[in-house]
């Protein structure tokens, strides 16, 4: 259980914070900070938004003050200092910030990490408060809001939290879609957010290179394992063909899980600097356990790591073996 009372005791005895999330940030991740951020606001709390990566541009929405800032050594490096607590949203692990890593590390400020990811990097914050049962660190957020009745909740926190939960919980069809979760979101909804709109603005404005690297990445499914287990690949030269981002593919492995049989879903993105895998599973398969073989984590059935410096050509056999012995012992015992 999550000590509400200890993260509001935290946030009331201190009057500033600086905010930041992961690398190639999602809507919960978004969502969760301009959240925070407008809380700390309404409390007269000073509160920056400071991240590795640019806000993807479906995202932008969320942001429609400008608040979050892109990290800039020159800029930002005080903060890190000047800054009565640094906070982690939506992460657990430290290398998940890249460029702001050794400045959150190394910081003698009061760190606190908020998430609701498994398996924690231990002395990576001074005060955590994660609960892998949330559907989305923007539920915990909610529950945070609603227990501590630290603000009254309004519009402009409701989309934020809205587009989080949404998300995280492929639009309300993964496995914490509660009764209580249909609940919450109904009361955001009273709040005048509009699903509609928040849809659109997340998934129904794509760029036209996504969509092209989207058939690309499709193109390259492969079926191994007595079609148990698929993957997917996708290169630099595919990113530069259809100037296309790396935030374009989330959601992309969710498609390998679409192909009837298939169990375990693997994409691989080569990086300009190493590559990334996305792990993701039905029913009991634990691909938190499989990603974290790897120095990796996240959820049970959605997972990931990231390799810097490393082939991706060359580690994909060695990746697909281990996660056929995986899936064999998993799905012996």
């Amino acid at each position: 259980m999550i000590d509400f009372h200890k993260l509001s005791d935290i946030i009331l005895n201190n009057n500033s914070f600086l905010l930041t999330t992961h690398v190639n940030p999602d809507a919960d991740a978004i969502g969760s900070e301009i959240a925070f951020h407008k809380m700390l606001n309404k409390l007269g709390k000073k509160s920056v938004i400071v991240n590795h990566s640019k806000t993807p541009y479906n995202l932008k929405f969320l942001d429609s003050g400008d608040y979050i800032e892109k990290f800039d050594e020159t800029i930002h490096g005080n903060l890190f200092q000047s800054s009565d607590v640094l906070i982690a949203l939506d992460f657990n692990r430290a290398d998940r910030m890249v460029s702001m890593q050794k400045r959150f590390i190394d910081s003698k400020q009061l760190k606190i990490c908020i998430d609701h990811h498994q398996d924690p990097e231990e002395n990576f914050a001074d005060h955590y408060f994660i609960n892998p049962e949330y559907s989305a660190t923007g539920h915990i957020i909610y529950e945070f809001i609603k227990q501590s009745i630290i603000i009254e909740l309004d519009k402009e926190i409701a989309i934020p939290l809205y587009a989080a939960i949404m998300t995280d919980t492929g639009s309300f069809r993964f496995e914490r879609t509660t009764a209580e979760l249909h609940r919450i979101v109904a009361e955001l909804i009273d709040f005048g957010v509009n699903p509609t709109e928040v849809f659109n603005s997340l998934y129904d404005e794509s760029k036209f290179g996504k969509i092209k690297l989207l058939g690309k990445c499709l193109s390259s499914m492969q079926l191994v394992h007595n079609n148990k287990i698929g993957y997917m690949i996708l290169t630099q030269d595919d990113f530069s063909q259809f100037d296309a981002l790396e935030s374009d593919t989330e959601n992309f492995v969710n498609f390998i899980l679409s192909v009837e049989g298939v169990q375990l879903g693997i994409l691989f993105i080569e990086l300009k600097s190493g590559f990334k895998v996305s792990f993701r599973s039905k029913g009991e398969i634990d691909v938190n356990k499989l990603a974290a073989e790897f120095g990796g984590g996240g959820h049970k059935n959605a997972a990931g790591a990231r390799f810097r410096d490393t082939d991706m050509k060359a580690s994909i056999p060695k990746f697909l073996n281990i996660a056929e012995n995986y899936y064999n012992k998993y799905t012996a015992g």
